[in-house]
């Protein structure tokens, strides 16, 4: 049997197996839902609309998509889906959604819950990754301006360096865990200031091994020659470099902005483009693996499949942790849990905080899965697959039954 026909994506049994019938039937009607765009954006204004009068609707978004999408609204709360994952081969990276805070104080919260998420990691062989966005810990404006030729004022560099401050506490607590912790990417017009501080991190911890990850995102046109730049600053500096690739967040965002300034579009025209630059990347990393760890963060079967005979050319076992493959949590079972199954390191991330807060990460998911060319479709064909295989079981069965 080839490597590639021993890896099957569609095997809807080893998907689902953590799954009842029941918890099936349910996504199979969320993402139904999703097939109606207006619906989902008519929802997703009342949900806002009620929240923000302090209508008590918590308990009806939990039932109706917070579940299925997030781990919970604590670390605690979080235990029951890790274990339940992990007794699947499938490990958690919890990653606190809570956004748009933007003061202080919030950030220091942030901190703290993120330490929170590494003290919890550090128990277990099923979390080996921690997760933060440098917007949770520094303002936004503050890192766009930062991003820019712009002098900083005295506050602002003062401002600045408390979030450098934050991000080293951070990245040294998971490197004295034992664990490793991934930067998420944001807006192009403040990666740059995010950049260098997160290079900064790798030279400092990544000295032995990847720590640190920084995110590229390879929708962006430059995103393919800046990584192949951080692979020879790393070696010259000699610190290994940690990245997590994934396509892309800010599209319509990212376009939208180009054609008001008046700039050309920082990403690719086309998914096409996307895709090659993408697997141009993996590649990359994949030929140059003992200076890299590699988190391959993508629902795209295709650059799965590409990346594990990659592996297997290479010479590089499924099991080797410079290379670990990450899905979101609801999302692509199909993927995360076959590939777990064959004993590749596959994760999911797991988001998790208060309802209130996490909802702008749950309006995404829906818009996402709501898009013409969105996911509800295909998850919806792999749970219906599920469904008749398992309805094709008992049939089976009560057919034996009455011989």
């Amino acid at each position: 049997m080839s490597h590639r026909s021993q890896l099957d994506f569609a095997n809807t049994e080893i998907a689902f197996g953590s799954q009842s019938t029941a918890s099936l039937l349910k996504a199979r009607a969320l993402f139904t839902s999703f097939n109606f765009p207006l619906l989902i954006k008519s929802g997703t204004a009342l949900i806002d609309w009620a929240l923000a009068r302090r209508i008590p609707i918590s308990p009806l978004v939990r039932l109706a998509v917070f579940d299925h999408f997030c781990g919970g609204v604590t670390i605690t709360d979080c235990q029951a889906k890790i274990q339940t994952l992990g007794r699947s081969g499938v490990r958690s990276i919890l990653d606190y959604s809570v956004e748009g805070q933007g003061n202080e104080q919030a950030f220091d919260d942030a901190v703290v819950e993120t330490q929170r998420a590494i003290e919890q990691a550090k128990t277990t062989s099923l979390m080996p990754f921690c997760v933060f966005k440098m917007t949770g810990v520094g303002r936004f404006d503050l890192l766009a301006k930062a991003s820019t030729e712009a002098e900083l004022t005295d506050d602002e560099s003062r401002e600045l360096a408390r979030v450098e401050g934050r991000v080293r506490l951070l990245c040294g607590a998971a490197a004295a865990a034992g664990r490793r912790i991934l930067i998420d990417a944001e807006e192009t017009w403040l990666q740059a200031s995010i950049d260098r501080i997160v290079e900064a991190m790798m030279q400092e911890f990544n000295q032995k091994t990847p720590v640190v990850y920084n995110t590229v995102q390879m929708y962006r046109t430059d995103r393919l020659a800046y990584l192949m730049d951080l692979h020879a600053k790393a070696k010259v500096a000699g610190y290994k470099v940690g990245v997590k690739l994934v396509r892309g967040a800010y599209m319509e965002k990212e376009r939208q902005r180009a054609a008001t300034l008046g700039i050309a579009s920082p990403i690719h025209a086309d998914k096409k483009a996307t895709d090659a630059a993408y697997d141009a990347a993996v590649e990359f990393c994949v030929q140059n693996i003992a200076d890299f760890g590699l988190f391959a963060g993508t629902h795209n079967e295709e650059s799965l499949r590409r990346l594990t005979r990659l592996m297997a050319k290479h010479g590089i076992k499924s099991n080797d942790h410079r290379i670990e493959m990450s899905q979101l949590l609801g999302m692509s079972d199909n993927l995360t849990f076959n590939l777990a199954h064959h004993g590749y390191l596959a994760s999911k991330y797991v988001p998790y905080g208060p309802i209130a807060a996490v909802l702008p990460y749950l309006v995404r998911r829906a818009e996402e899965n709501s898009a013409v060319a969105g996911q509800a479709g295909r998850e919806l064909q792999l749970i219906d697959r599920e469904l008749k295989r398992r309805a094709r079981k008992i049939g089976a069965r009560l057919t034996h039954a009455h011989k």
